[in-house]
């Protein structure tokens, strides 16, 4: 069993940007040497998150938009009054996506569906320089 990591490094705009980072996640994997094993795919940081979507441009506007409808950004959040950033929205809407994702390795390659890809999702109100790291584990 070894272990192995790298880093997708990101800058942001804050617009709800959602980002592909599929092919350089596989890019890591195939570097690191593991055949079988699984990645974990992790965001440090409280306003962003990965997932996994279809990624079209439809599908795209759809989620920003389901983001908006469920965690908007115009309403009052305790954290703007504490902290008067308000990036209320932005935590609420990453804690319930998440930081991290896990895919299993098979044969060197993450095993996705067809239609899915490894997307980061940007939910600050401002521009931003993110690290997505990426750990795998597995057999050689």
């Amino acid at each position: 069993m070894s272990t192995k990591s790298g880093t997708v490094c990101l800058r942001t705009s804050a617009k709800d940007e959602i980002i592909d980072i599929t092919d350089k996640v596989q890019d890591i994997v195939s570097k690191s040497g593991i055949d079988n094993g699984l990645a974990c795919i992790f965001v440090a940081g409280s306003t962003a998150a990965v997932t996994t979507v279809e990624f079209e441009p439809g599908l795209v506007k759809d989620l920003n938009e389901a983001m908006d409808r469920l965690y908007p950004k115009g309403i009052d959040y305790d954290h703007h009054r504490r902290w008067g950033d308000g990036n209320g929205h932005s935590h609420v809407r990453a804690s319930l996506v998440g930081p991290s994702l896990t895919v299993p390795i098979v044969d060197g390659r993450l095993l996705l569906g067809t239609w899915q890809q490894i997307v980061f999702l940007e939910f600050d109100n401002k521009p931003r320089s993110r690290e997505v790291a990426v750990q795998i584990v597995g057999d050689e």
